[in-house]
């Protein structure tokens, strides 16, 4: 039987698994952390959204984002600390803002392929991730964004996705909870939100049952090719504390599939392959809910405030899942107080939880 070894066990690693598994491979993980799901799909927004797909790269966005970098509140912060990886990829990023208009259509098709499967895998194997099909909202607060914004829908539409206006007052009978004046709004009732993290764990159960094997605590320090197929090297991460730090243990596999995030980059270079990904932090915070009256004055429907680059789930009855700002900040994965204050602010300023 084919051996593939797939590296990461976040929501890309664990449905690869999960796949491959159901066509007859044997399938091993691998992933420096003791559990699955514990970076990107750990505690994110909890959108499942094909509306989100517009691309980065447009001229509007870099010149937003440089004027942003002397504000240590903004939405988009960029520390412009040299190193080679980080100014490689801004010069490809920025070379791609002649690409915009087909990148985004093809992030849009990609996103509407990839979002009725995982909602097919989740009631196949009754994986509870906390789904809300409700959609999701977005809202704006002038009619210079919303005139934007009816630009980038367009965009949107071309791609396949089924998105419309509405009113100030659409938008408070959609969500009800919302209190607010808007100027107007983009209603995409096809998309949800769930607990990623939930639902990783989830399948990542299930593929055991299927004989998927995990080596969790294990970091991946080289890959050979060999005339009989490939060679992974692993050694014991900094969390692993049942083995010594020096103790090797290779894998022998038919292929290897990465899917370890940002960690990709590094990884592609030890088989001379080149995936030129860069890190960029998002903050988010968990309310609970812990009383009758917050849970009635906290939003079911997802949200997202185009002004202060916020998004919203609902994560079942007591969480409320606040997401937002993005940080290019290289591989720092420190918890800052000050990016965090304005989810905090903006969450007591629209609704009493």
């Amino acid at each position: 039987m084919c051996h593939v070894v797939v590296i990461g066990a976040g929501i890309t690693g664990v449905t690869t698994a999960y796949e491959l598994s159901q066509l007859g491979y044997q399938v091993t993980v691998v992933d420096r952390h003791l559990f699955p799901a514990m970076e990107t799909s750990f505690a994110n927004g909890g959108q499942l959204s094909a509306c989100n797909a517009e691309v980065w790269n447009q001229k509007s966005t870099v010149l937003k984002g440089m004027k942003w970098m002397s504000q240590k509140s903004a939405p988009l912060l960029l520390n412009p600390a040299f190193s080679v990886h980080k100014y490689a990829w801004l010069m490809e990023f920025l070379g791609n803002i002649k690409h915009y208009e087909a990148n985004t259509h093809e992030t849009v098709r990609l996103a509407l392929l990839a979002r009725q499967p995982l909602f097919e895998i989740a009631d196949k194997e009754s994986i509870d991730f906390n789904l809300e099909k409700r959609g999701i909202l977005h809202f704006y607060h002038n009619k210079q964004d919303y005139d934007v914004a009816i630009r980038v829908n367009d965009l949107l539409n071309k791609g396949g996705l089924e998105r419309s206006g509405v009113s100030n007052e659409e938008i408070k009978q959609i969500e009800p909870t919302l209190t607010g004046e808007y100027y107007a709004g983009f209603y995409c009732e096809g998309d949800a939100t769930g607990d990623i993290h939930k639902y990783t764990t989830g399948l990542a159960e299930v593929t055991k049952k299927l004989g998927v094997k995990y080596r969790f605590g294990m970091d991946v320090t080289d890959i050979q090719h060999l005339s009989s197929g490939v060679e992974v090297k692993l050694q014991p991460s900094s969390e692993n504390v049942e083995l010594l730090p020096n103790e090797v243990e290779m894998l022998a596999a038919d292929a290897v599939v990465v899917c370890a995030g940002v960690g990709s980059y590094q990884l592609a270079e030890l088989v001379q392959e080149r995936v030129n990904v860069y890190p960029v932090k998002g903050y988010s915070i968990t309310v609970m809910l812990n009383d009758e009256e917050s849970q009635q004055n906290a939003p079911w429907v997802s949200l997202l405030d185009e002004s202060a680059k916020i998004v919203t789930s609902r994560l079942g009855k007591d969480r409320f899942r606040v997401a937002g700002t993005a940080e290019f900040n290289g591989y720092n994965r420190d918890i800052r107080a000050d990016r965090i204050q304005p989810l905090v602010d903006w969450t007591n300023r629209n609704f009493k939880v």
